[in-house]
């Protein structure tokens, strides 16, 4: 298997986060990419490839170009307006606070953040440009020759939508994946989204579309983040009716009750009929994770991968959660081991 590796990943690297209240060291941080990288290579020999600068035009045909201008001159403007240290909000722009067009750097945080959990730091555009890159890198041999690949990056991307960032997301990665895999000649997508926290970012991108299925497996919104997106009733909207599946589950689920969702998302995957699936590939529903609490164990994330290669589709992995160090590696590896020895391609 191909892993496309964003070798810029470490130059967005956060002094802390916003935690609950509390300020603690980031949770996503550089170390997770080598952990991951050096698992994935001993037990899948991987092949490690440097991604190719394809330019703005994959990343533009998903965000919003003001966003986008926003998030490459964050730092210089809150450089440039006296403050030192990451780049926070602390205002938003809420109900009864919407009016007029702020230009001061505290205020635009406010008006793209969606949380207070994600910093802006000297390296993060690099970072997240870099990444982008990597996961069109990625997607292109996927639909040149249908041999699946690992986009392995940092920042992740599912949680970012078109014109907000939070959740330690920038740039929505599997929509920019997904968008391109469509560009180059596959007439529907679906991404199937495994990370403990849903997606709401790409949801939200594509809910009104009916050429994207997007399928998440997930703790349930109303008591994890993101909170105010991902409960089941929400299906789609418009064209994009019926092509939306949240799959919300309860704290304290282990493979079982996973497993039995994950046959959900299969049938609903299945009668779509996809001509390529991008996964986003969290793996931080494992039982040692310090921020989730489903109680899978590492080998359950093999047989995901094993379910996975069971759907038979072009297969590209994105990168995303996952923060328990001693097994991020391993539960990736896993994944990929399990899908290699099911899949075709």
């Amino acid at each position: 298997m191909r892993v496309f590796f964003n070798s810029s990943h470490d130059a967005h690297d956060g002094q802390g986060e916003m935690h609950h209240g509390r300020m603690v060291p980031c949770f996503d941080n550089a170390r997770r990419m080598g952990l991951i990288r050096d698992a994935v290579a001993l037990a899948v020999k991987a092949q490690l490839v440097d991604p190719a600068d394809h330019g703005m035009a994959p990343i533009t045909a998903i965000h919003d170009p003001a966003y986008l201008a926003f998030i490459e001159n964050a730092w210089r403007d809150w450089q440039a307006a006296g403050h030192t240290g990451d780049a926070f909000p602390y205002i938003w722009p809420t109900a009864g606070l919407a009016g007029g067009a702020p230009t001061h750097i505290s205020a635009r945080l406010g008006q793209y953040a969606f949380s207070s959990d994600t910093p802006i730091t000297p390296g993060t555009w690099k970072a997240a440009y870099w990444g982008a890159q990597t996961v069109v890198s990625a997607a292109d041999a996927v639909m040149k020759d249908g041999e699946a690949a690992f986009a392995l990056t940092r920042p992740p991307g599912h949680h970012a939508h078109a014109n907000r960032y939070g959740g330690y997301c920038f740039l929505n990665n599997c929509a920019i994946a997904a968008q391109y895999m469509r560009d180059k000649g596959a007439k529907k997508i679906v991404v199937l989204d495994v990370d403990y926290h849903h997606g709401n970012g790409t949801q939200d991108i594509f809910y009104e579309r009916a050429d994207v299925l997007t399928v998440s497996i997930h703790a349930d919104p109303k008591d994890h983040f993101p909170f105010f997106l991902g409960f089941a009733d929400e299906t789609g909207r418009l064209d994009g009716q019926g092509a939306n599946l949240n799959i919300p589950l309860p704290g304290g689920t282990d493979f079982g009750g996973w497993s039995q969702a994950f046959a959900r998302a299969m049938q609903k995957i299945l009668g779509f009929q996809a001509d390529a699936l991008v996964v986003a590939l969290g793996v931080d529903a494992h039982e040692a994770e310090p921020i989730c609490d489903f109680k899978l164990v590492t080998d359950d994330f093999n047989r995901i991968g094993q379910m996975i290669g069971r759907l038979g589709l072009k297969t590209l992995f994105v990168m995303e959660g996952g923060y328990a160090h001693d097994v991020i590696g391993q539960n990736v590896a896993g994944v990929l081991g399990g899908y290699l020895s099911q899949a075709k391609t």
